[in-house]
């Protein structure tokens, strides 16, 4: 699909790009949202490891969770060198509860990336798209905000916000090479960063998934997708795919006021994370007494764990035992009155806290 294949105008309004950002530019200047990992408007660009840091926290999550980690994260580690030099584990529990664990592995092969090149991120998209764990939508969010450079920086807003303003009328995913094309028509030279974050902030705030308030839009008379009278139908999405169901066995061991805990595999689900010990999770769970740590009265709670993981549900039943005495066997034991201090991710959480 080329790209001039896309009108460069705003369909409603007949507008050029530089009305269209002017706008919203000057709507960003007096309705930004007060983030701690932002500089306010005009001002000079925050420090490139906050602007990393918050990118790579906010992935998949939302914005409401991650202040908390940001402000922790950045009083226990305030530069990317101090981040390098941390433990894994340390990193690790920290992270606990944000999700998609992979993102906390790659974030530490990251920093210490940064902090081998002396401690100083790539200023260009391109220079920083070779960093793990970074990829095209990051790349493009440091390189403008951070630095100023001209990049283009799609989201799901910001998709949300192109779809609506030119009626896209092709269903995602296959219609993101179309809202990048128009992404990038829209983006001006100057001030990239905060148009960036104009964007975001419009699709975050104004342009909802399901009760836009076009109302407050600063920018409704350029928008295809208000004037038709129904912007909530764009972006168009097709039917969700059935989410798969697994299932497993968690084994909540007791002893002497200590549950034994093991650390995860490095790579894979919960990778290098703290939990309980469990069966594989599977399409059936029969023969899970083969899959306990030891041999102990075990008995299933009557409160069965559901979680939900991007691809599949999972159902875990919780095996509980207690024992005199704490065996030699393999993982840790951990006090139960310091579980919270675990960096246990929520579904092993929930487990611990079954009845």
């Amino acid at each position: 699909m080329r790209v001039d294949s896309f009108p460069l105008i705003l369909p409603a309004s007949g507008a050029p790009p530089e009305a269209f950002a002017g706008t919203l530019l000057d709507w960003y200047d007096a309705h930004a949202r007060n983030l701690p990992w932002r500089s306010p408007p005009g001002a000079p660009p925050p420090d490139p490891y906050r602007v990393w840091l918050s990118e790579v926290m906010l992935q998949q999550t939302t914005v409401a969770a991650v202040k908390a980690y940001f402000a922790a994260f950045t009083t226990r580690w305030p530069t990317v060198a101090d981040l390098a030099a941390a433990p894994d584990a340390d990193v690790m529990q920290a992270w606990a509860g944000l999700g998609y664990y992979a993102r906390a592995r790659n974030l530490l092969a990251c920093a210490r990336a940064v902090a081998a090149n002396g401690g100083q991120f790539p200023a260009t998209e391109v220079g920083l798209r070779a960093l793990p764990g970074i990829g095209a939508y990051t790349a493009a969010a440091i390189a403008s905000i951070a630095f100023g450079e001209h990049a283009v920086v799609v989201d799901g807003n910001v998709e949300r916000v192109m779809a609506r303003l030119f009626a896209v009328v092709t269903s995602l995913p296959a219609a993101r090479h179309e809202l990048r094309v128009h992404a990038a028509a829209l983006t001006p030279q100057a001030r990239a960063g905060d148009y960036a974050q104009a964007v975001m902030d419009l699709g975050a705030t104004v342009c909802a998934p399901h009760n836009p308030r076009c109302g407050a839009c600063p920018v409704r008379t350029w928008c295809a997708g208000h004037a038709s009278g129904d912007p909530a139908r764009y972006p168009v999405r097709p039917p969700k795919a059935v989410r798969p169901v697994r299932h497993g066995t968690a084994f909540r061991l007791e002893a002497q006021g200590h549950v034994l805990l093991v650390r995860r595999p490095a790579k894979g689900l919960l990778g290098g994370m703290l939990g309980l010990p469990t069966t594989d999770w599977g399409a059936a769970d029969a023969d899970w007494r083969d899959a306990a740590p030891l041999a102990a009265d075990w008995t299933i709670r009557p409160t069965a764990i559901h979680h939900i993981f991007t691809h599949f549900e999972l159902r875990l039943s919780v095996a509980a035992a207690m024992l005199v005495e704490r065996p030699s066997v393999e993982g840790e034991w951990r006090p139960v009155d310091r579980l919270d201090d675990a960096g246990l991710p929520t579904v092993f959480a929930k487990a611990v806290a079954a009845r």
